[in-house]
């Protein structure tokens, strides 16, 4: 009696706290634009590794196993709605549960939007209203899945020369005779198509790739850059994970005729082999400028090596190796070590000019799950260190082969020459109400260096002088978040005190 109790209990628990329209994908943070029902998934996904037991990998984009197990509970109520095993679904009327049958087919379309209010002090604007609506799509058909979340804006700026909040492309609608603006607007989305076999699963997308065991600020691929479309392959042998893919990058923005004459391809390995509670990473990039070489997607082709095999002026490339380590399924601590260039070892540790370029994190994470009745509340903090020299990401000439997207780092949002402290405590109830508070020291150089564009000497023995943070001031800024998650519809706040200052308010449904 009291295992079934209990078994029930945990059955509550999990369908409870499932996010009305999942997706196929655990992907990354979608924190300036696309946002949802959800608030910070991907931190409660690393939540589950902390307080989990199974094998952490820490590879995103990667597959949800569970999509398909729990794929009527979550998505009958959709708008449409169609599965072949209980056919068309009634939107606001979901399967009785004694008939539902799992299904080889499924595919669920929500209407999606919302209203938001947005400022900043870096931004120097403000948009009111933001209006967005669009369609979610998802759902499989045998060994495919796919999820679209695709969307139009239209936005009121406060500015004369509105800026883009989410620092991708915003085009200005003006009127005929030039007198002011009328309306900004732009499209968004985000995509997944997978064909997924056993322990192989190829996926064409657009997203971004979050690589490591950090939450924020992870130094090879970070989920708060810049998505780019991508083509991936994952590869699962038991404790061992190899993921490769590659990356359509852009130099300028995304209306710029250069794009035609110069390109930017980025190629990515990452094997992580995770045994017990422990978790070993190695994640190397190649960026190319105009000089694309498909063979780098190849897995087993170590980028590190094969990059010598080009000219030195059309590439860049980096290693990093992180670990993970989980203790008593309540605690995890990590690490990060990226290069991005040196001389020698020697160089490294004299770090005293430009031939060591490197980066290096270090973090915890702690939480534990409560039971109130039968609902989840799970409560954590995520506490990180991070410090990037001088000229990472950067390379020979500008615009070139950068490690950026659109003049934006793919690693470490505070880029070059900086050094952050992120300290967050957050809980989440039943799946549906989310609170927390982020402290954020954060120190940026601005010596040359310090900026992904600033270039360096194409050869070694110009060794010129790094000076790292040299007169740069602390900014703190705190940050509380409010969220609340209905089946239709939800509400979000952020606002970001003292330093940066900024604000985030969000009405929004999905229906």
């Amino acid at each position: 009696m009291f295992v079934k109790k209990t078994r029930s209990l945990a059955l509550v628990a999990i369908i409870s706290s499932q996010v009305i329209a999942a997706s196929p994908v655990v992907g990354p943070e979608h924190t300036r634009n696309l946002r949802t029902l959800e608030m910070a998934p991907m931190l409660f996904e690393y939540h589950r590794q902390t307080t989990g037991s199974d094998r952490q990998f820490f590879t995103y984009p990667r597959r949800d196993a569970e999509f398909r197990k729990h794929f009527v509970e979550t998505e009958s109520n959709a708008i449409l709605y169609y599965d072949n095993a209980n056919g068309v679904g009634i939107a606001g009327h979901g399967f009785d549960d004694d008939s539902v049958r799992a299904p080889r087919i499924g595919i669920a379309t929500s209407v999606v939007g919302g209203i938001d209010y947005r400022g900043g002090e870096a931004l120097g604007d403000t948009i009111w209203p933001g209006i967005d609506g669009g369609i979610y799509l998802r759902g499989f058909a045998d060994s495919v899945e796919f999820v679209l979340d695709a969307r139009i804006y239209d936005e009121g700026h406060s500015a004369a020369k509105p800026k883009s909040w989410d620092r991708e492309f915003l085009e200005v609608q003006k009127e005929e005779n030039n007198s002011g603006v009328e309306y900004t607007s732009y499209a968004r989305y985000r995509t997944h198509l997978s064909f997924n076999y056993d322990w192989f699963r190829l996926d064409f997308g657009r997203d971004v790739m979050h690589w490591g065991p950090g939450y924020y600020n992870n130094l090879t691929l970070n989920q708060f850059s810049l998505p780019f479309n991508s083509m991936s392959v994952d590869l699962r042998f038991g404790p061992l994970r190899v993921f490769s893919f590659y990356g359509d990058l852009r130099i300028y923005g995304s209306m710029s005729d250069k794009n035609k004459d110069e390109t930017r391809n980025l190629f990515g390995h990452r094997y992580e082999l995770a045994f017990g509670n422990a978790t070993v990473g190695i994640s190397e990039l190649t960026v190319l400028y105009n000089n694309m070489k498909p063979w780098l997607f190849v897995p087993t082709v170590p980028l590190f090596m094969e990059k010598g095999n080009y000219s030195e002026s059309s590439n860049n490339g980096s290693l990093a190796m992180d670990f993970n380590y989980r203790l008593f399924n309540k605690v995890r601590i990590y690490t990060e070590f990226f290069l991005d260039d040196m001389e020698s070892p020697i160089s490294l540790v004299k770090n005293d000019n430009i031939e060591a370029k490197w980066a290096w994190m270090a973090g915890l994470q702690a939480g534990h799950d409560f039971y109130i009745k039968g609902k989840k509340l799970e409560v954590g903090t995520v506490a990180e260190y991070a410090r990037v020299e001088p000229y990472v990401y950067t390379h020979f000439v500008k615009n070139t082969a950068q490690m950026a997207h659109l003049g934006y780092p793919l690693g470490n949002q505070g880029g070059p020459n900086s050094q952050t402290i992120d300290w967050n405590v957050f809980a989440q109830f039943d799946g549906h109400i989310f609170a927390s508070l982020r402290n954020t020291w954060f120190w940026k150089g601005t010596d040359y260096g310090s900026a992904v564009n600033d270039t360096t000497p194409r050869h070694n023995h110009m060794k010129i002088h790094k000076k790292f943070l040299d007169g740069a001031k602390m900014q703190y800024s705190l940050t509380p978040a409010f969220a609340y998650e209905g089946q239709y519809v939800s509400f979000m706040g952020e606002v970001t005190l003292i330093d940066d200052r900024k604000v985030y308010l969000r009405a929004g449904f999905k229906w």
